[in-house]
């Protein structure tokens, strides 16, 4: 017994715990925030007939570190703009489709990250949600 103990205390000793140690801690830890757009964005989109069809939709950009979100905070208008161009080029129909409406949030998305995209900074937008999502 006395002779397993020493041994496991003598591996012990020549394992190398401040290694370890120092990769834990130059590991980035991945978290991500949440820019909530406010006012939820109200536009027209084209709808056949004489009624004027009007989508409402809140959307919550996720970055994922605070130097996207600071990115994406400073831009809040010019992404607010995108959005509102992206929807007012719908019709009826894709805003009505449930397949649709992942492929709106999938473009504006990918029109968003390449707009704010800079050498240093590729694709700030981690995710485009829409949290609410309402027409007529």
């Amino acid at each position: 017994m006395f002779k397993k103990m020493l041994f496991c205390l003598f591996c012990f000793s020549f394992f190398p715990v401040h290694i370890v140690a120092e990769e834990a801690a130059t590991e980035e830890v991945n978290y991500y925030e949440y820019l909530l757009i406010d006012p939820d964005i109200i536009t027209n989109y084209d709808k056949q007939g004489k009624r004027i069809g009007y989508i409402r939709v809140s959307v919550e950009l996720m970055a994922k570190s605070s130097t996207n979100y600071a990115l994406l905070a400073r831009h809040e208008p010019l992404i607010r703009d995108k959005i509102i161009t992206i929807l007012g080029e719908q019709s009826e129909d894709m805003v009505k489709s449930i397949a649709e409406r992942e492929n709106i949030r999938l473009r504006c998305l990918n029109e968003i990250n390449a707009m704010l995209s800079t050498p240093t900074v590729n694709n700030p937008l981690a995710d485009l949600l829409f949290t609410k999502y309402l027409y007529e």
